[in-house]
């Protein structure tokens, strides 16, 4: 894995993105062509159509990210509506997709961090891109993502990191698509700012955002169409896996989690409190450990294959990242955190 550096104004790092990774981008396509006929029953060309609705409450929100999509576009080789599709690949998937991922925040000995194993399909694995971006318009940010995709999980030199959990519902209204909020939270430079994305903007279709800041603040919401649901830290801690749970959420969204949701969420609270109590000191290692955990497998935090799911529904962890965000490091293993040795590291200066 190699970190890709755009820069400039949004259409010039839009270009650069499509330039660098256009044979993953095709890759992604084709990925995406299969997911949705394989979970809602449309090919490449409806999808597009159904895309298509999301760039007038893009235009609304956040205008200037379509240009960095036109940019990739055009360095891509590919249509604006083939990058806008990409970008909104949760809302058009949402009735039947849900990928297992495991997220977490946590304080201890004054050092915040963000850490989570992005679960998805297996035809993805080797479309993983990440990419330092340095715009004309917002401070330097990281972002571990999916390629011809504006944004994932990352963090920024102002200390600003999210982490995502993808949520099955059949709710979709009007806000941004999820990976368009991500990437302008990951412009924010503050907190305040940033749960702003989703009690201003609004998210158009359900999802669960992790954000935290340097100054040890956190805030895990299930955001959708109306007022997000708020979870506070305890003990230092906000968990998530892919169920809503907050009652400001619960009772406006229907949700359809697999069953494994709810155990794995429940591991992950155990682990952390008791590997990783109030006032130890952490360190990646230590998180890559509760990441690389297999309690319960296959359905575990570390997922692996399983011959028992249909194989449309085959989840398996594609990726694991760790934020230290006091100090503004990032860093990612590519592959299941137990056992690849594919890692990158990156540092931003503080901004």
């Amino acid at each position: 894995m190699r970190l890709t550096e755009l820069t400039g104004s949004r259409h010039a790092i839009g270009e650069a993105h499509g330039l660098a990774h256009a044979r993953l981008i095709h890759r992604s396509i084709e990925v995406y062509d299969r997911l949705f006929l394989d979970f809602v029953g449309i090919r490449w060309k409806e999808a597009r159509e159904e895309a298509d609705r999301f760039a007038a409450m893009i235009e609304r929100g956040f205008p200037e990210i379509l240009d960095e999509m036109a940019g990739i576009a055009r360095g891509a080789g590919v249509d604006l509506a083939d990058i806008l599709t990409l970008n909104c690949r949760s809302e058009i998937s949402l009735t039947r997709a849900s990928g297992g991922c495991s997220a977490f925040a946590l304080q201890r000995a004054g050092q915040q961090w963000l850490a989570q194993n992005w679960d998805w399909r297996t035809d993805q694995l080797h479309n993983v891109v990440a990419l330092k971006i340095t715009g004309d318009q917002a401070a330097p940010l990281l972002s571990i993502g999916e390629a011809g995709m504006v944004a994932k999980i990352g963090m920024n030199a102002h200390g600003i990191g999210v982490c995502l959990n993808a949520i099955r519902s059949r709710t979709c209204g009007q806000g941004l698509p999820i990976h368009v909020a991500l990437r302008k939270i990951l412009e924010s430079p503050d907190l305040e700012s940033a749960v702003a994305v989703a009690t201003r903007d609004r998210v158009c279709s359900p999802a669960h955002f992790l954000i935290a800041s340097a100054d040890g603040q956190a805030a895990g919401l299930e955001v959708h169409p109306g007022e997000p649901g708020r979870l506070a830290p305890e003990h230092g801690m906000v968990t998530h896996t892919n169920h809503l749970y907050a009652r400001a959420a619960t009772c406006q969204v229907e949700d359809f989690p697999r069953p494994d949701s709810r155990p794995r969420l429940a591991r992950l609270d155990r682990l952390l409190r008791d590997q990783l109590p109030d006032h130890v000191e952490v360190d990646e290692a230590a998180l890559f450990d509760i990441l690389s955990d297999h309690h319960d497998a296959p359905l575990s935090i570390c997922r692996h294959f399983n011959p028992d799911q249909p194989p449309e529904e085959r989840m398996e962890t594609l990726f694991a990242v760790v934020m230290n965000l006091s100090e503004r490091r990032l860093t990612l293993r590519h592959g299941k955190p137990c056992e690849t040795t594919d890692i990158l590291s990156v540092t931003l200066d503080p901004a």
